[in-house]
Order: structure tokens, then sequence, then C-alpha cells
């Protein structure tokens, strides 16, 4: 035989050898198996400190641990995701503090993946989430007055604590720095070069948002934000229940509820503005002070929502919409901590005033950095009513009527 002959017989061999070797069908891995394969789990740093001490609450989520039990307890339905054939899903508790976590530090997600566990592309999709199922579930915390009885409720409140009556709420904005949106050219530009949306806010006086708007862009001024608002259009047109004049205390002087705010509002029957410190007489340097008091309730609850939730002092790197979603969650999340009277999320966060000296002793916050203010643009045009109703309580507060014991020794 040949040898080409002997080549053709030994593949001839080899293949029927082959046919005749039996077929091994492969099993298919369970769940568990591959659970198995890739080892034992290792839980997320957040969860091991959660472990430690109760203390660290404060330090990773800016809230004592009954105040997260209850929120995961709302937020839970909404954030649920079921287990796959391959893969456990991230339970709500994981997605939760690892939401949490990032706005406490405003760290970014590539960041946050190493301490929570969880991928960064997964980390924006459950921060999103988390954020939209927050404030759905916490959106009754922010309440603006519906009748008179509460807009009187609130005005007590600010006579009381701050010594100005008929206020029914401290007005204010800050710019919430973002990246900037693709395409979006100056719209989102603001007076410091960067890029902004604006948040507008009403707060009462214990600290309490009871008023928000956010996503007008950063090119406009206080004013300009107020005026694009909602609530700035039923204001002017008297459909918010804002009570009737009424009598100051110890007096016969009829007077309007009304706002308080900074030089850029426009002033208003009710909305009160600061004289301008140009060539302030000592009467009016004491009805700025008084004013300045009530207007310092929106200023705090700035400084607060800001030092405890970081990603506000920081640019989003986020499209708008979805930066608009992380400042409505930190402000739902403000005011669920304050109502609950949480104390890791409000000791030492408020300013003391020495009604001797009027120095004012400074909260934890003040080493932190700070909102952008809003750019400050003079009103030209003043209705002279409005100018009446300032200067009515002008003359009431430097009056014995509505004058406070300390006033006077802080302009002598």
């Amino acid at each position: 035989m040949s040898d080409t002959e002997d080549y053709c017989a030994a593949v001839i061999i080899a293949l029927a050898t082959d046919e005749q070797r039996p077929v091994v069908k492969r099993k298919r891995k369970t769940k568990e198996e591959w659970i198995r394969r890739r080892g034992p789990r290792r839980e997320p740093l957040v969860v091991e400190h959660k472990i430690l001490s109760a203390m660290d609450y404060k330090t990773y989520l800016r809230m004592g641990a009954d105040s997260f039990s209850e929120l995961l307890e709302l937020v839970t339905p909404m954030i649920v995701k079921q287990d796959t054939l391959l893969r456990e899903a991230i339970a709500p508790e994981r997605r939760l503090m690892a939401t949490l976590r990032y706005l406490v530090t405003g760290v970014s997600f590539e960041q946050l993946k190493h301490p929570t566990g969880i991928a960064s592309q997964t980390l924006g999709k459950i921060v999103e989430e988390t954020c939209d199922a927050i404030v759905h579930v916490l959106k009754g915390l922010i309440k603006t007055p519906a009748s008179e009885e509460e807009w009187k409720d609130v005005a007590v409140a600010f006579e009381r604590r701050w010594n100005f009556p008929h206020c029914i709420g401290a007005i204010d904005g800050k710019h919430i720095l973002i990246r900037k949106p693709p395409g979006s050219g100056s719209y989102y530009i603001n007076y410091q070069k960067s890029f902004s949306v604006v948040l507008m806010a009403v707060v009462n006086a214990d600290y309490e948002f009871i008023w928000i708007d956010v996503g007008t862009n950063g090119k406009v001024s206080d004013s300009g934000a107020f005026s694009k608002t909602e609530f700035y259009r039923r204001l002017v047109n008297n459909e918010l229940k804002i009570p009737q004049p009424d009598k100051l205390l110890k007096s016969e002087m009829n007077q309007p509820y009304a706002f308080v705010g900074d030089e850029a509002f426009p002033l208003l029957d009710n909305l009160m503005i600061p004289f301008s410190r140009d060539y302030m007489s000592k009467e009016e340097a004491i009805f700025n002070y008084r004013l300045r008091r009530a207007r310092r309730m929106a200023k705090n609850t700035f400084a607060i929502l800001a030092s405890r939730y970081r990603i506000l002092s920081r640019e989003i790197c986020l499209i708008p919409e979805k930066a608009n979603l992380i400042v409505l969650a930190c402000t739902h999340l403000h005011n669920f901590l304050r109502k609950k009277k949480d104390e890791l999320y409000n000791e030492g966060g408020y300013e003391v005033e020495d009604t001797t000296t009027g120095k004012i002793i400074n909260a934890d916050w003040k080493s932190e950095p700070s909102l952008l203010p809003l750019q400050h643009i003079a009103c030209l045009s003043v209705p002279e009513s409005s100018q009446q109703v300032r200067l009515n309580l002008l003359h009431y507060f430097n009056s014995e009527q509505g004058s406070v014991p300390w006033q006077d020794r802080l302009f002598e």
C-alpha cells in the first residue's frame, strides 16, 4: 500500500471513531452555581459602617437610624427590584444608602462605586430612580398655605420668634451649578460665568420650605427668576388667599401680610424689602435690622441645606432635568428631617444672636462652601402704596408699641 493510501485510510478510521463518540450535553448552570462561582459577597462600606456605630449615620447619611428606617419603608415599594436567574437585585437599603451618600458628599458616580460596590453606570440610574421616589413619597412635606388661617399661623410664628409682625415667609434664591448642557449656548450662564439653574424658595419661621421652584436658567436675577414662577403670578393676582390687612399688635394701624426679601426683589404691598443702605437714617437702619432678622430664615435654611447635601455646592454633572430632580430630593429630605426633629441633621445648624451686642454666633455651616447668591438688580419702579406700607412698618418699629428693647443700643 502506498503512502497516499495509508494516509487516506488513517483519516477514514479517525472520522469513524469520532462519529461513534457520545455527545455530552452541557448542563445549564443554575443561579446558585453562578453566585457560588462569583465567590463570597462583600458588603459595601456604607453597610459595614452602619454596623459599627449609630453615629456613623451622621457622617455617612446625615440622618439618624430611625429616620433612615422610616424613609426606607416609604420608598421601598418604588425602588425594589426583582432578582433574575443570574443576578441578585440590588436591595432597596443599598439603593437608598448609595443615593443619600451621593447627595451628602457630592462625589462623582465613579468615586462612589468603590464604597458602595455598585458600578458607576448603575449608580446613575439608581440615584435618579431613588430621588424620584423620595420626592414622590415626601411631596406633602413642602406645602404652601392654602387658607387665611394657615398663613396667619406662619405669621404668628415669625412674630413670636423674630419680632416681625404679619410676616408670612422669607423668600430668597440661589444658583445651583451644573455642567453646561450640549447646545445650550449662554442660556444657563450666570454672572460668575458658570452654568446654573436657580432654586427659589419661601421659608417659614422654623427653617422649613413652604414653596420651592427650581429650573429657571441661571442668566436671570432674583426678581427675574421670581417673576417667572407660578407663585409670583398668583401673588400679583391675589390668588394665594393671603389674609386681608389687619391691626398690628398694640396698634390701631392696619397692615398687609407680607413676605420679606432682599433688595433684588420688587417692593410690593405683600413683599417687603430693605431701604437702600446709602444715606440711611437711624430709623431706616432699625427697619432693615428688624427685616434682616426675619429674612435670615431663608439665608440660614439654604446654608443648612447646602452644608448637609454638598452635591448642591458642587457642579452637578447631569442634564438640567436630572439636576432639578436632585435639588427637589434634597429640599424634601430637609423638610422630612426638620419635621422629625432629627438631631443628627439639625445639630449645630443654627445661628444665635446676642441681643445685647447684636453679634451673631455662627452655626457649624459657616465654614462650609456657600451657594452662589443671585445677582442683585435695583428696582426702579415702586408703587406708592407699597412705599407707604413700608413706611408704616418703619414708624411702628420705631414706636413704643412696636420696638424691641435692644434695638436702640445697636445703633447708638
